[in-house]
C-alpha cells in the first residue's frame, strides 16, 4: 500500500461532474443555449421532478481549511437582500417553464445556511415552495453549524419538509479546531443532534475531515469515539484538500503542519476500520452510512447518484442551482452562477439569469460522464457498445497499470474496482478523463488524490 500511495498520489479531480469545471469549454457556452438545455430537460423529464440547490454563502468566521465560496461577516442585515435575490432568480427560471415544477430535492449549502435566521429561511423556502408541487418521496436537507443551529432552525425547517441535516464537525480535538478555526464542543454537537432526533429528523450526517493540520492517529481515534457515542445515520469522511494557491485562508498553516502521505492514509484506514466495526458501510468515495439510512438503501437498489451536492439517494435530470456560485446541471449542460454576492444580486435585479460560465456536453463527454459516474457510485461500469472509440481505448490503456497493481478487474465489457482499489478511485476515473489528458493546464488545479 505504501508504494502504491507514493505511485498514485498525484493531483486529480473529485469528479462531482464530468467534465470537471477547469476543463469546461466556455467558448461554446451562452446563456440562451443554457436556457434551451434547461427547458428541454425540464419538459422531457417532468414526472421525475427537479432538484434545487441553494447556496447561502455567509459565515461569521473563516474556517481556514475551507475551500467553499464564502463571505465572512457578522452583519446579519445582509440576509434579507440575499433571500430576495434568490427568490427573484427562482422566478427567472420558473417563468421559462410551461408546467408547474415538481420538486423532489432541496439542499441548503454554504457557507453556513444557519447563519440565516429561522424567519428568513422560512421566507426563502416558502417563496420557493409556493406555486409548485412536491413529490411524495421528497428529500430536503440542509447543512448546519453545531455552534449556531438552534432548536427553532430545526423546527422551522422540519415544518417545511426537511428530514435530513448535516453538521460540520471536522474534528473534535481542541488543537486541531484551533488551527482550522472551527470550534464547537462535543456538548454542543450532542445537544443539537439529540434535538434534531426528538423533532423527527430521520437522518443526521456528520462531516469529518482527515488530513487536517496537527491531526494524529490518537486524535482521530478520540474524535471517532465521540462520534460513536452519538451514532449519526451517515458520515462524510472527506480528505482535506490543500489548495492554498486557490484558498489563501489555508496559509494559516504550512505543509509541515499536515500529516505526511502515509500518515494521512493511515488516518483514513483507522477511521474506516472503526466505522465498519460500528456497523457503517462504505458508500462510494468518502461516505459511510448505517443500513437503515437512505444512502445505504440507494446502493442496494442501484439508485445512488453523484452530482455537485455530493452523493444523493436519487437522480433527477434537472438540478437548478440558486445563489452566488451555484452550479446547475441538465445532464447535457452545466452552468455556474456569478461568484461575488454584489454582482450576483445586481444581475438578478436586472432580470438576468446570473450564470457567467458553463459547458455544453459533447457526445464524447456524455459517454465518459456515464463511465465515471458508474465507477463513482457502483464501483464498476459496463463499457459502451462501441468500445473501439479512441477515447475509450486510451482510457483502457491507462487502466492496464492499475489492473497489474491489483486495483481493478478489466474484462472485455466491464471494469470492476476491487476493495484494494477504493483508495485509488479518483485515479481510476482519471484514466478516462479525456479533457484532462488533452489539456496543458497545470496539475496544481487539484488536491492530491490520496
Amino acid at each position: 500500500m505504501r508504494s502504491l500511495i507514493q505511485k498514485y498520489n498525484v493531483p486529480g479531480p473529485r469528479y462531482t461532474s464530468y467534465p470537471t469545471v477547469p476543463y469546461w469549454d466556455t467558448e461554446r457556452f451562452t446563456t440562451s443555449l443554457w436556457k434551451q438545455h434547461m427547458i428541454n430537460a425540464f419538459e422531457n423529464k417532468t414526472e421525475e421532478g427537479i432538484s434545487v440547490y441553494i447556496h447561502l454563502p455567509y459565515c461569521e468566521s473563516l474556517c481556514t481549511y475551507c475551500a467553499c465560496n464564502t463571505r465572512i461577516t457578522v452583519n446579519h442585515a445582509v440576509e434579507l437582500p440575499y433571500v430576495m435575490a434568490v427568490l427573484q432568480e427562482w422566478e427567472l427560471y420558473r417563468k421559462n417553464f410551461t408546467r408547474t415544477p415538481k420538486i423532489k430535492e432541496i439542499h441548503l449549502g454554504g457557507g453556513t445556511p444557519t447563519f440565516f435566521s429561522p424567519e428568513n429561511l422560512f421566507l426563502l423556502l416558502e417563496g420557493i415552495l409556493c406555486n409548485v408541487q412536491t413529490l411524495p418521496d421528497i428529500d430536503f436537507s440542509f447543512e448546519g453549524h453545531p455552534g449556531n443551529t438552534t432548536e427553532e432552525h430545526l423546527k422551522v425547517l422540519y415544518g417545511l419538509g426537511f428530514r435530513r441535516v448535516s453538521f460540520g464537525i471536522q474534528d473534535f480535538d481542541p488543537q486541531v479546531q484551533e488551527i482550522i478555526n472551527r470550534k464547537q464542543t462535543f456538548e454542543e454537537v450532542a445537544f443539537i443532534t439529540e434535538k434534531a432526533r426528538k423533532i423527527g429528523y430521520t437522518s443526521v450526517n456528520f462531516d469529518l475531515v482527515y488530513g487536517l493540520p496537527l491531526q494524529t492517529k490518537k486524535r482521530m481515534i478520540n474524535t471517532l469515539q465521540k462520534v460513536q457515542s452519538l451514532r449519526p445515520d451517515r458520515i462524510a469522511f472527506y480528505s482535506y484538500a490543500h489548495v492554498p494557491w486557490i484558498k489563501p485562508g489555508q496559509r494559516k498553516f504550512t505543509e509541515a503542519d499536515l500529516p505526511d502521505n502515509e500518515t494521512k492514509r493511515d488516518l483514513y484506514e483507522t477511521g474506516r476500520a472503526m466505522l465498519e466495526e460500528l456497523g457503517y458501510c462504505e458508500i462510494g468515495m468518502d461516505h459511510f452510512a448505517l443500513p437503515s439510512d437512505s444512502l445505504y438503501k440507494a446502493v442496494q437498489s442501484n439508485t445512488l447518484h453523484r452530482n455537485f451536492m455530493g452523493y444523493t439517494s436519487s437522480h433527477t435530470s434537472t438540478l437548478i442551482g440558486l445563489g452566488c456560485s451555484s452550479i446547475s446541471d441538465t445532464w447535457t449542460a452545466f452552468a455556474q452562477n456569478i461568484k461575488t454576492v454584489e454582482e450576483y444580486i445586481k444581475e438578478v435585479n436586472n432580470a438576468h439569469i446570473p450564470v457567467y460560465r458553463g459547458h455544453i456536453l459533447t457526445e464524447e463527454d456524455l459517454v465518459i460522464r456515464k463511465l465515471i459516474l458508474n465507477l463513482m457510485c457502483r464501483m464498476e461500469t459496463s463499457l459502451p457498445a462501441d468500445s473501439s472509440a479512441l477515447v475509450i481505448q486510451a482510457g483502457l490503456t491507462r487502466l492496464k497499470e492499475l489492473a497489474n497493481d491489483g486495483l481493478i478487474q478489466l474484462s472485455d465489457d466491464t471494469i470492476k474496482v476491487y476493495e484494494a482499489g477504493r483508495p485509488f478511485l479518483r485515479n481510476i476515473c482519471m484514466a478516462f478523463d479525456a479533457r484532462l489528458h488533452r489539456s496543458e493546464k497545470p496539475g496544481t488545479l487539484f488536491s492530491k488524490t490520496i
